[in-house]
């Protein structure tokens, strides 16, 4: 059940804390152990991968990565539905993820010479992703999930980021805020790994159904996704997926509702993509304008650690949107 070989990079163990007292960790290569004599807890290292969980305050239990029956049962084969999945048309496309990480990409190398970037949710690579990617190095990066995955260097939950204070350059996070309980707290645990000055990078749904199921809370607006980043001064923020995507999604799950028959549900996610897979395509053009500020698939964030905290009176002057 346990390896004994670690897939995290040796430049990031220095700044590994305990996530239940951010105690300094004893670290051999099967086994991370606080040394705080009042906590003590031992972390596995499952598939390689490093389980630093704080079980008091996560919805995820370390036997969730270490039973064997979830650990090392083989992936399921592609069923049919999977294989036609693939053949019909995605109804999503986020339109400037790519240019938004060129630029992100581009501060971070500015401001640093080897910055150190912790990605929240990378069990796989985000849209626009390959823009970090292709700076590697001098960037250095640290993907971590509450999922095992094909990028997953690190299991822990971002309620709990088991790093110490000021330890990263930069954070990404992409799809992610809308699946934690906390979000605030979150993010707050973004502001304390930080550097002075970091930066950080959030996308995160707006108008969009539920998706991951029972693991699925929140969605913000444009303010209110702002607000989440109130300790944070704003580089560059608004829509990153478009109304058309918006509009897609909107039409497939209400052609999904009328069903609770699987065979029908599919048939009618099918029909759904092969008929409304172009409206993807309109966002070039809507989300050029201020209306997409208050009906966007999803918002994006690129923002500085500030020492200054954004009140909610000058928040509601920032009101991008056409209502």
């Amino acid at each position: 059940m346990v390896s004994d070989n670690s897939s995290l990079p040796p430049d990031f163990l220095s700044g590994l804390r305990c996530p239940v007292c951010r105690s300094v960790l004893d670290i051999t290569p099967a086994l991370f152990r606080c040394r705080s004599e009042v906590c003590s807890i031992s972390f596995p290292v499952v598939r390689g991968v490093p389980i630093l969980l704080n079980e008091m305050n996560s919805v995820f239990s370390i036997d969730n990565y270490t039973c064997p029956k979830k650990t090392n049962e083989p992936a399921p084969r592609p069923g049919w539905r999977d294989k036609l999945r693939k053949l019909t048309p995605d109804v999503s496309r986020n339109v400037l993820g790519p240019c938004n990480l060129e630029q992100y990409a581009d501060l971070l190398v500015k401001t640093s010479a080897d910055p150190k970037v912790l990605v929240v949710g990378g069990k796989s690579a985000g849209a626009g992703f390959d823009a970090l990617l292709a700076r590697v190095p001098p960037i250095r990066l640290l993907e971590t999930d509450v999922l095992f995955g094909p990028r997953t260097m690190l299991i822990c939950d971002s309620h709990d980021l088991p790093f110490e204070d000021g330890f990263f350059d930069a954070v990404v996070v992409q799809a992610v805020l809308e699946h934690v309980v906390d979000p605030y707290r979150c993010v707050d645990e973004i502001f304390r790994v930080l550097r002075p000055a970091g930066l950080v990078y959030a996308e995160t749904p707006f108008m969009q159904q539920v998706h991951e199921g029972r693991y699925d809370f929140t969605r913000f607006t444009h303010l209110g996704h702002r607000r989440l980043f109130r300790r944070f001064e704003e580089i560059s923020s608004g829509p990153v997926c478009g109304t058309g995507m918006a509009l897609a999604w909107a039409y497939r799950h209400f052609l999904m509702s009328l069903s609770d028959s699987a065979p029908i549900r599919n048939l009618m996610d099918h029909f759904a993509r092969l008929t409304s897979f172009y409206l993807k395509y309109l966002d070039d053009f809507s989300i050029k304008h201020s209306g997409s500020f208050d009906s966007a698939s999803a918002n994006y964030f690129i923002g500085k650690k500030s020492e200054s905290i954004l009140s909610d009176r000058e928040l509601i002057r920032l009101y991008r949107g056409r209502m």
